[in-house]
C-alpha cells in the first residue's frame, strides 16, 4: 500500500455559504464547509490529526492509541485515517456499557478495524496522564498515543490551518468546542481584532476557559446551549436541524454544529451582536454522528 501524502490528503479550498437564521436582524452569516472535506474524517477532525499521524509516521508507529466517549467523532476520524495511512487503530473509551450499549459511531470504529476498551471513568483519567500514557506505550511499545480529540501541539498546528480560510472581512467567528484545540488554533492564528466566540455542547463546559491551551486566549465561550448535555438532544433541535436545512441546504450535526447554530440564533435575537457584524460559522462535521436520528431529520 501507497501511503498518501499528508501534506495533499484531503486537501482542498472549502466554500463559505451564506446562512440564513430566523431572526429578525439583518446580520451578515456565512458557514465555512468543512463537512465537505470527507465523510468520516470531516471538518475539524483532519486537522487535529494530521501532524500527529505525520509524527506516527517518522516514530515508524504502527498504531495510534487515543481516547473518547461514545459519541466520539474524534474517533471514528481516528479509526478512518489511520487506516487511509496504512495503520492500526485502538481506542480507550470512556464508559463500561461495553457492548450492550454501542452508539452508532463506536459500531462504525469496529468496522473500521479499531478495537476498544471500555474503561470507568477513573480509569479513562488515569490513562490520560503522563503516568498512564507510558503505561500504554510501555505495552505497545509501537504505537503513538494521541490525546482525546487530537488536543496537543500537534492537533493545534494543524487547527491553525483553518484560519487561512478565513475572509479578513470578517467581525466574528463562531466555531463549536469540544476538547478546545480547534478554537485554541483558529484563535492563535487571527488577528486580534476579530472575535472569536465558542459553543460548549456540554453541561457547565465553561471549566475549558481554565484550560492551559485557552485561559490566555481572547476569547468568549458559551454552554448554556447544551439541551440536555453532551449528545443528548431535545425536540427543539431536531426541528432547528430540519428548519436550518430547509432554509440553507445545509446539514448540521447533533452533537455540535446543531447546538452551536441554535445558540448563535438566540444571541442574535438577543441583540448580543453589534448590527454591523459580520460573522462566521465554522462547520466542524460529525455528520455520521447523526445516524440515530436520521429517521427524524428531513435531509436529503
Amino acid at each position: 500500500m501507497i501511503e498518501p501524502s499528508i501534506n495533499h490528503f484531503l486537501s482542498f479550498t472549502p466554500s463559505i455559504d451564506k446562512v440564513i437564521l430566523d431572526t429578525p436582524s439583518s446580520l451578515s452569516l456565512g458557514m465555512l464547509r468543512l463537512d465537505q472535506i470527507h465523510p468520516v474524517i470531516s471538518g475539524n477532525k483532519w486537522y487535529k490529526l494530521k501532524y500527529n499521524i505525520e509524527k506516527a509516521l517518522s516514530n515508524k508507529a504502527n498504531t495510534l492509541i487515543t481516547y473518547g466517549g461514545f459519541y466520539s467523532n474524534h474517533l471514528i476520524a481516528t479509526a478512518a485515517a489511520a487506516k487511509a495511512f496504512g495503520l492500526y487503530s485502538s481506542a480507550i473509551v470512556r464508559g463500561l456499557q461495553g457492548n450492550k450499549a454501542l452508539t452508532p459511531t463506536l459500531q462504525s470504529c469496529i468496522e473500521l478495524g479499531m478495537p476498544l476498551q471500555f474503561v470507568s471513568k477513573e480509569q479513562y483519567a488515569q490513562l490520560k496522564t503522563t503516568a498512564g500514557v507510558a503505561s500504554l506505550l510501555q505495552r505497545y511499545p509501537k504505537a503513538f498515543v494521541v490525546p482525546e480529540g487530537g488536543n496537543n501541539e500537534l492537533g493545534i498546528k494543524g487547527t491553525k490551518e483553518i484560519a487561512s480560510f478565513i475572509p479578513e472581512d470578517y467581525t466574528h467567528v463562531a466555531v463549536s468546542v469540544g476538547s478546545g484545540s480547534t478554537i485554541a488554533g483558529i484563535r492563535q492564528a487571527l488577528k486580534k481584532e476579530l472575535i472569536v466566540v465558542g459553543f460548549i455542547p456540554m453541561k457547565q463546559g465553561k471549566y475549558l476557559q481554565e484550560a492551559p491551551h485557552l485561559k490566555t486566549l481572547n476569547l468568549t465561550l458559551f454552554d448554556e446551549f447544551h439541551l440536555g448535555g453532551f449528545g443528548k438532544y431535545q425536540p427543539e433541535l431536531i426541528d432547528f436541524m430540519n428548519r436550518f436545512y430547509a432554509n440553507n441546504r445545509i446539514p448540521l450535526d447533533i452533537v455540535y454544529t446543531g447546538k452551536m447554530m441554535l445558540g448563535l440564533q438566540q444571541l442574535i435575537r438577543q441583540n448580543y451582536f453589534p448590527k454591523s457584524a459580520k460573522i462566521l460559522c465554522i462547520h466542524t462535521g460529525g455528520l455520521q454522528g447523526n445516524v440515530s436520528v436520521a429517521g427524524q431529520l428531513d435531509f436529503e
